[in-house]
C-alpha cells in the first residue's frame, strides 16, 4: 500500500447489506475505523426489506428491532382456487426507520452524497480525486451484471398510499395471485402499516428486468378499485427488479471479482426462489463483526465461503426456479407457487429461510407437478447458464 491506511473499512454503498455491517461494527467493535459511502442524500434508498420470524433467531430478531417498522403475527396468501392464512409472524423494515436510525448510530463514520469513482481492495477513489485507503473495502453498490448466471426477474412496483376510509386488513397480503397474470407469475403484495396506510405493490416474475412502470401503476389503482379502497394519496413510490437466480458458475462468477469484496446483491446472497435478502445480510454482519482483524484478502475469503455455503445450500431453489421459468407457460406460472402453499406450515417455513430438509424436498416434488412432466424434466438438467441460454 503506498500510503497508511485511513480506515479499517470502507464499505461502499450504504444499501442494506453494507449498513447492517457499519451498524454491528459500530455497536460491538466502536474502536474501529469504519467509513460507510453512499452517494444519495442518505442510506438505504427507497425500499421495504421484509422477512419471516423463522428466518432469523431470537438474538437476531433483537439486535435488528430498532429498524423493524412494523410487525405482524400472521399473513395471507391468495391464489385463484383458494386463499389461506398462515400463522407465522412477518416483518417489514423501511428505509425510512433503517436511514434514521443507523445514520444517527454511525455519526462522522457515515459520508452521503459522494459518488465514487473507482475502488479496490483497499482503496475508493471519489468524484473529484479524492483516494481513500483502508484495510478493507467491501462493495456493497447491487447486482453485478454476469454472464456467469443465467437469471429471471422479479421485477415491482409499490406504492404506500393513504385510503380515505380504513382498508380493513389485519394482516399483509404476500401473494394476492388471483389477478390477470400479464405474461408472467404476476401477484399483488400489501402491507397494512395503520388503518389507513398501505404499501401495495405489483410483482412479476418474468424473463427479463425490462419493465413498463405506468402498466405497474395502473394494475395498483384497478387492484385499489376492485378492493373498494379509495386513494387518497400516494405517500411514496418504490421499484426495483430482483434477480431469479436459475443457474450459475459460481467459481467463474468469483474468479470474476479478483479479489474485492462484496456483499448483498452483489456476493449472491439472497434467496435465489424469493429475492428475500434481509437474513442474509443479518448473518453476514454478525460474521464480520466477529474479525479480530481486517485485510482485504482475508474479507473475501470469508464472503466467498458465506456464499459458496448458501450457493451450495439453494441448489434445490434454483431447480425450482428452472421449473417456475423454464417449463410451462408464463400465464400457468402461478400454479406452482399455489400448489406449494397448500403444504404444510412448518415446510413453508423452512422454504423462506432457506433450511429445507430432504424430506421437504420430497414432499416438494411428489405427486403430479404443475408443469408438464417432459419440461420439467428438460430444465432440471440446465444446471448451466450456457445450457439455458442455447434453448432460447
Amino acid at each position: 500500500m503506498a500510503s497508511a491506511a485511513q480506515y479499517d473499512l470502507i464499505l461502499a454503498g450504504g444499501g442494506l447489506a453494507n449498513g447492517l455491517i457499519a451498524w454491528r461494527l459500530h455497536t460491538l467493535r466502536p474502536d474501529l475505523r469504519i467509513l460507510l459511502l453512499e452517494a444519495s442524500e442518505r442510506i438505504g434508498g427507497n425500499h421495504t426489506w421484509s422477512f419471516h420470524d423463522g428466518d432469523l433467531t431470537p438474538e437476531q430478531h433483537a439486535w435488528i428491532a430498532p429498524v423493524v417498522a412494523r410487525r405482524w403475527p400472521r399473513y395471507d396468501v391468495v391464489f385463484p382456487d383458494y386463499a389461506r392464512t398462515l400463522g407465522s409472524g412477518y416483518a417489514s423494515v423501511t428505509s425510512d426507520a433503517f436511514a434514521r436510525v443507523i445514520g444517527a448510530a454511525l455519526g462522522p463514520s457515515l459520508r452521503t452524497g459522494v459518488r465514487i469513482e473507482a475502488l479496490s481492495p483497499t482503496t475508493v477513489t471519489l468524484a473529484g480525486g479524492e483516494v481513500l485507503h483502508a484495510r478493507a473495502v467491501i462493495d456493497g453498490r447491487g447486482v453485478r451484471a454476469s454472464d456467469r448466471l443465467a437469471l429471471g426477474y422479479q421485477t415491482f412496483l409499490g406504492q404506500e398510499v393513504r385510503l380515505a376510509a380504513p382498508h380493513g386488513l389485519t394482516a399483509p397480503i404476500i401473494m394476492d395471485a388471483s389477478v390477470e397474470q400479464q405474461g408472467g407469475y404476476r401477484f399483488v403484495y400489501t402491507l397494512p402499516f395503520d388503518a389507513h396506510t398501505l404499501l401495495i405493490e405489483d410483482t412479476h416474475y418474468v424473463d427479463t428486468g425490462a419493465w413498463e412502470p405506468e402498466r405497474l401503476r395502473a394494475n395498483i389503482a384497478e387492484y385499489a378499485r376492485a378492493r373498494g379502497w379509495q386513494i387518497m394519496e400516494v405517500l411514496r413510490e418504490e421499484h426495483g427488479s430482483l434477480p431469479i437466480v436459475l443457474a450459475g458458475d459460481f467459481d467463474a462468477y468469483w474468479r470474476e471479482l479478483d479479489g474485492q469484496p462484496c456483499a448483498g446483491l452483489r456476493a449472491g446472497l439472497f434467496h435465489s426462489t424469493t429475492g428475500y435478502s434481509l437474513p442474509h445480510a443479518v448473518r453476514l454482519a454478525e460474521r464480520i463483526a466477529s474479525f479480530s482483524e481486517f485485510s482485504a484478502p482475508r474479507l473475501f475469503a470469508a464472503i466467498r465461503d458465506e456464499a459458496q455455503q448458501e450457493w451450495r445450500a439453494q441448489r434445490f431453489f434454483r431447480l425450482l426456479n428452472r421449473m417456475l421459468f423454464l417449463a410451462g407457460s408464463p400465464d400457468k406460472r402461478w400454479r406452482v407457487m399455489g400448489r406449494f402453499y397448500r403444504l404444510s406450515p412448518r415446510l413453508i417455513a423452512h422454504f423462506y429461510a432457506g433450511r429445507l430438509r430432504l424430506r421437504d424436498k420430497a414432499r416438494i416434488l411428489s405427486g403430479k407437478p404443475p408443469v408438464p412432466l417432459v419440461a420439467a424434466f428438460a430444465a432440471a438438467r440446465k444446471t448451466h447458464p450456457r445450457q439455458i441460454r442455447n434453448s432460447e
